[in-house]
């Protein structure tokens, strides 16, 4: 069951130089009790199209295209039915939990806070949820009696995973929610979520720089770059079997634990990403590319099937060649 759809996404922030285009043209669907990944170099967009979904962009974005969630339009509600879809509907875990945390508040008031906005609960009752919602997530009730700034960053993650999942949501949207906190603890908010999403059912995108996160914890992943989606298919197979030369070199550029020749010959991804102002003709990865060809440059290539589940935006690989970095 689909539960948030993009379709032909676009989103442009105007500026003082100009228009600049930050997405461009996203299909993607969230199912119910699945996790979709989102990997790419900052700046191609991915917490653009997070903070889309909940309308949560400056007002110099423009944004066209339709988001979808249980099949009514977001771009199309008024203020106060999206006030009322905000948690219910869909919520959202930020990176840098003590930036989205009231310093000055309990957690326990914090967590309480949406339950109390959109339910008809006594101050007490939300209380009790609160406590109970922290136990979920791994942290001891009393610990509602504390501020932000007691708690460590693991635990302050999790405060904010509980507060996403304070008015069963349908969609949890995670945006670089693990990319701050050790690998011990990383792995245990990880778990966290995962089991989440198979108990309650709900459908997550999870955002992140970590290739090794993302195929690990999700069902299907898409690459983006430059705003676009250039790599899509099962989270295990675009990260081991890349079929576009961009999703190759990032997880080229990973060294293999206990392999001394990947750790002595690192991979990597020559040059920077284009500025966003004034792409490339063509395809836009085509300048950093290691078997961009004339063609490339001529149009920017479609995103289309190269193989059961699997998508790519890369004419090389659309016919059947190979694109090893």
């Amino acid at each position: 069951m689909t539960l948030l759809e993009f379709k032909d996404l676009s989103v442009t922030y105007r500026g003082s130089r100009g228009r600049i285009p930050a997405v461009r043209g996203v299909d993607l669907k969230v199912e119910a009790g699945r996790t979709l990944g989102i990997a790419g170099e900052s700046g191609c967009g991915k917490s653009t199209l997070a903070m889309a979904v909940l309308r949560l962009l400056p007002k110099t974005a423009e944004v066209t295209g339709t988001i979808l969630l249980d099949g009514e339009d977001l771009l199309e509600m008024g203020w106060g039915r999206l006030r009322a879809v905000r948690w219910t509907g869909a919520s959202i875990v930020f990176q840098g939990a003590m930036h989205s945390l009231n310093a000055v508040q309990r957690i326990g008031r914090q967590v309480a806070e949406p339950i109390l906005v959109h339910e008809d609960v006594t101050p007490a009752e939300a209380g009790k949820r609160a406590e109970a919602l922290l136990e979920r997530v791994g942290l001891p009730p009393s610990r509602a009696r504390s501020f932000p700034h007691e708690l460590s960053g693991g635990q302050r993650q999790r405060v904010m995973i509980a507060m996403a999942l304070a008015c069963d949501p349908d969609v949890v949207i995670a945006d670089e929610a693990t990319t701050a906190l050790d690998v011990m603890v990383q792995a245990q908010v990880l778990q966290l979520i995962s089991g989440l999403v198979t108990e309650r059912g709900v459908g997550l995108m999870m955002i992140s720089h970590d290739l090794s996160v993302l195929s690990s914890v999700c069902d299907t992943a898409a690459v983006m770059y430059a705003g676009r989606i250039v790599e899509q298919g099962p989270a295990a197979e675009v990260f081991a079997e890349a079929r576009h030369p961009y999703s190759a070199a990032l997880g080229a550029a990973f060294p293999v634990i206990g392999d001394p020749a990947s750790r002595k010959r690192p991979g990597g991804l020559a040059g920077d990403p284009p500025n966003p102002a004034k792409l490339p003709e063509g395809c836009s990865f085509r300048p950093r590319c290691a078997v961009a060809e004339e063609r490339c440059g001529e149009a920017a290539p479609q995103l289309l099937e190269v193989g059961a589940g699997r998508l790519s935006a890369c004419f090389v690989a659309q016919d059947g060649e190979s694109i090893a970095v």
